[in-house]
């Protein structure tokens, strides 16, 4: 979006705020956002605003300042928080404006394509061998298997930036420099760090050593070979809310029981049940966990993020699970990876 194409001046005329929205770029938009001689915001112009002034009988010669909807929602530039954007949403706004402490017009979010600003930072664990998947991954690192037109992490790290995050700590090992070659040529290169293994150290040993690189309260750790659907917004919220200390995504699965299943103490049967459906939940492998946490991981130790659950019950601390219940795929084997391809066709991961 160029912030130009959106801009106008707040003493140009209704002709030319018309003439500016039947742009091109403008075409689905229709917005405008006036601004005084100095750029700062003062409102907000649409083709409706337009539209009722003419019926009101206002001039095409006549100046926006008769126009402008000066009571518009935008968006401080160190504001981009999870509230504000529910509220924004909550109202059915499409674009939003983003200004500095002194209004001055800076940038436009839209929020078709921004899903969130999520107040977090992401680790992702890339350092795995990848063996199952041989001889694919002899030459590549799984991370970086093509899954339709781009690396499954790539696909990972492009949703996760929609919902705003803007930092990343990659874990690598295996065929390591590969993945950071990559990254280089990406225009999100700039938002990661590397963990360097020195030997495998599980699904969350390495973080230890991006303590001190880790600024923000909450951290999103992930595998980096999975291919989901997740909203990170919901997930957050979810995690927030229940005010646990670690909170992971669960995999639902239903396993029928093709026969009445009888209930039994010693050898009376006290009820039974006809052709039963029990749900079972798996990890799925995502996981919330406060900053904090980060002091219990032992240095440079084999660690899982299993270990840390058991761990944090233990201790009477709390682990919470929010249940996925659309896409969510591990591309471990073969199979998983075949059926990724055709999957990835139909999925809308960045839209």
């Amino acid at each position: 979006m160029n912030l130009q194409d959106f801009k106008i001046k707040s003493d140009r005329t209704i002709k030319q705020a018309l003439q500016q929205i039947n742009q091109d770029s403008l075409a689905k938009y229709v917005t405008l956002f006036a601004v005084d001689e100095n750029d700062k915001l003062i409102g907000t112009i649409t083709d409706g605003d337009i539209r009722r002034s003419l019926l009101n009988d206002l001039e095409l010669d006549a100046t926006l300042e008769k126009v402008i909807n000066r009571n518009c929602y935008f968006m401080y530039e160190d504001e981009k928080n999870l509230q504000k954007m529910r509220e924004i949403k909550d109202k059915s706004i499409q674009i939003i404006p983003v200004v500095s402490a002194d209004r001055t017009l800076k940038s436009i979010v839209d929020l078709r394509e921004q899903f969130s600003f999520l107040p977090i930072e992401v680790a992702i664990m890339a350092g795995g061998l990848g063996s199952r998947l041989r001889p694919l991954t002899l030459e590549t690192p799984k991370p970086l298997l093509k899954i339709g037109s781009r690396p499954v992490m790539e696909w990972n790290i492009e949703r996760l930036r929609k919902f705003g995050v803007q930092k990343f700590h990659i874990s690598i090992n295996y065929l390591g420099q590969k993945i950071k070659d990559y990254i280089a040529t990406t225009e999100y290169g700039h938002q990661v760090d590397y963990i360097e293994e020195p030997v495998p150290l599980g699904t969350i040993g390495s973080l230890k050593y991006a303590e001190k690189e880790i600024q923000r309260d909450v951290i999103l750790l992930m595998n980096s070979d999975l291919i989901t659907n997740v909203d990170y917004e919901d997930f957050y919220h979810a995690f927030i809310s229940s005010g646990a200390d670690m909170g992971l995504v669960s995999i639902p699965y239903e396993v029928k029981i093709p026969y009445a299943v009888l209930e039994t103490e010693d050898d009376v049967v006290k009820s039974f049940k006809e052709k039963p459906t029990y749900t079972y939940y798996s990890n799925g492998g995502i996981y919330f966990l406060k900053r904090s946490l980060l002091e219990m991981i032992p240095e440079g130790e084999f660690y899982n993020s299993t270990d840390l659950m058991e761990k944090l019950q233990k201790e009477g601390k709390k682990v919470m699970h929010y249940a996925h219940l659309e896409y969510w795929l591990d591309i471990g084997k073969m199979e998983d990876f075949e059926k990724a391809q055709r999957d990835i066709k139909q999925l809308k991961l960045l839209s």
